[in-house]
This record gives C-alpha cells, sequence and structure tokens, in this order.
C-alpha cells in the first residue's frame, strides 16, 4: 500500500458567482464526501465541503472561508480530492482500493512482466496497465493471484492476448475485411 491518499473527488467547473463549484464524488455514496471532512488536494491545501446542491458544493480551505467568487472557483477546476487512507473501511474480500494496487509487481510464469502503474476503470470493467506497456483486465481469470506482503501480483493473459504458440494473436474482421 504505497499511497497514504485515496482520491475521492475532483474539482470541476464553478456554479454561479458566489464561489461554489462542481464536484464529481468517486465515493460508493456520492454524498458522503462531505462526512470525511478535512480533504487535501494535489496542490497540499486542505478543503472541507458542503454539499449546496445536487453535485454543487461550497468548499472552505483550512481556515474555514469559503471561495470568494467565480475566480477563485475557476482557479481550482481539475484539483483532485483526497482523503486520508486510514479513515476509509477496509475493504471487503475480492475488493480493492485502486492505490493498493499501484506498484505491485506483476509476475507470468514466475518471470516479471512489469509493475503496475495505472488501474483503468472506464465502468466495463477495471484493467491494470503495467510498465511494460501491458494491459491486463482486472479479473480472476487474469489475475488469480495478489500477494500484498510481498507487494506482488501473478498475472495469467489470455489466449487472445498473447495468441496460440506465441504467435500474434489473430484480428478481428471489420465489415467483411480482414483488419
Amino acid at each position: 500500500m504505497t499511497d497514504t491518499r485515496i482520491q475521492l473527488g475532483v474539482i470541476g467547473r464553478p456554479h454561479g458567482v458566489r464561489g461554489l463549484v462542481h464536484v464529481y464524488s468517486l465515493a460508493a455514496d456520492p454524498a458522503s464526501l462531505a462526512s470525511y471532512g478535512v480533504l487535501t488536494d494535489d496542490h497540499g491545501a486542505k478543503w472541507t465541503l458542503s454539499w449546496r446542491g445536487d453535485g454543487v458544493a461550497e468548499l472552505r480551505d483550512a481556515g474555514g472561508n469559503p471561495l470568494a467568487d467565480r475566480t477563485a472557483a475557476q482557479a481550482l477546476v481539475n484539483r483532485r480530492l483526497y482523503v486520508s487512507r486510514d479513515r476509509l473501511p477496509e475493504p471487503d474480500a475480492d475488493e480493492f482500493y485502486h492505490s493498493d494496487l499501484i506498484g505491485l509487481e506483476a509476475l507470468e510464469d514466475s518471470e516479471t512482466a512489469g509493475r503496475v502503474v495505472i488501474v483503468h476503470d472506464y465502468g466495463a470493467g477495471a484493467s491494470l496497465e503495467l510498465d511494460s506497456g501491458l494491459v491486463i483486465p482486472f479479473t480472476r481469470a487474469c489475475v488469480p493471484e495478489i500477494d500484498f506482503a510481498n507487494r506482488s501480483l501473478t498475472i495469467s493473459r489470455p489466449a487472445e492476448v498473447i495468441g496460440e504458440a506465441g504467435q500474434e494473436p489473430k484480428r478481428a474482421k471489420a465489415h467483411g475485411g480482414e483488419a
């Protein structure tokens, strides 16, 4: 577990002229973002958040001061909001915080295939990107074992990724022709 912070939100565009902002919550329950108290951003600033509407929040700095106006809100667009990992519940069995997977060594047939650098999740299932450029679906079939004590995981690439007998995988046909 390399990072002590977990990203739980992103500050979006300003809302109105009084310093309110749109906030995209990454929490399982979006409304719970306010319940974590002090959040830090990727610049090290500390904020508290109060919801003022659906996805619209008032941010206050460490001194308790709200954002002054739209210009101050605009300066924060795309800042990520984090909470300390120790303030979150431990995940259930077979659930993981993405940050826990970053940096794990990927082993395939006892050989290093790279280290996890990014966990992608676009809604249809997560995938792990390794520093070697390899992208592996994050499924039990492709990642059958995770060993946090040894900072490693075992991968098993599907035949579609490695091809048969080490050959390039077959290409899909696109509209009747070869791809």
